[in-house]
């Protein structure tokens, strides 16, 4: 049996998922998602988006193989959504309630981490946008070994001088959840894309959370008790 870390007071670190959990671009990845795959894949609308959000946590590459392995059209699907999320990244930022869960988390003492799939520079842009500064922004970048996971977790262990103990991974998805499985640190759900329930049936001794701010003071009751 899998035997999760549980999560610690002696937490210093939270590594954040992008979409879908510290801002709300899931619904038109979505959208677009499923217009992409009705188009080179055939499928229909309502069934493509609902199997993007079910293989959600994993780039869109390794999605398409998952829904429709082998297709012909999958490369060509790929490279159409990489081009096209753009716009629905430039038209989301953090919502208020989400930096201010941010702001507490840091007046915790706190260091905070970006942890995306998306390419660098998408992660970079969205760094440039926002007021609020992270510690960390990471992405995707094959020269640099740079990737969701192990890498990631290698990467900021190493620049901000933690241990894998003192890092904890929040996410949307139950992707992010076996990351966090992989690599050896607890995991919190981000409920939107999937429910407390989704997060609870993969961990029962897990944690799930509505909001960072909610997230904030989960973190603050474990320090504090």
């Amino acid at each position: 049996m899998l035997q999760r870390p549980s999560l610690s007071p002696a937490v210093r670190a939270v590594m954040f998922d992008l979409d879908g959990t510290l801002i709300d671009t899931m619904g038109g990845f979505a959208d677009l998602a499923a217009e992409v795959m009705a188009k080179r894949l055939g499928l229909e609308l309502a069934a493509a988006r609902r199997r993007y959000m079910e293989t959600s946590g994993i780039p869109f590459r390794q999605q398409l193989e998952v829904i429709a392995p082998a297709h012909r059209e999958n490369q060509a699907s790929s490279d159409e959504f990489e081009e096209r999320k753009r716009a629905v990244c430039d038209a989301t930022s953090m919502d208020e309630l989400t930096i201010r869960g941010l702001e507490k988390l840091r007046a915790l003492g706190l260091k905070l981490v970006v942890s995306s799939n998306g390419a660098q520079h998408f992660v970079d842009d969205f760094a440039r946008r926002e007021a609020f500064k992270f510690d960390l922004v990471l992405g995707f970048e094959a020269a640099r070994g740079l990737a969701k996971g192990p890498p990631h977790v290698d990467h900021t262990c190493r620049a901000l001088s933690l241990s894998v103990a003192e890092l904890v991974f929040c996410g949307d998805s139950l992707k992010d959840g076996e990351l966090a499985d992989q690599c050896g640190i607890p995991f919190i759900g981000r409920t939107g894309t999937f429910h407390h329930a989704d997060f609870l049936a993969r961990d029962p001794a897990g944690a799930a959370v509505d909001s960072i701010t909610e997230l904030a003071e989960l973190l603050r009751a474990k320090a504090a008790a």
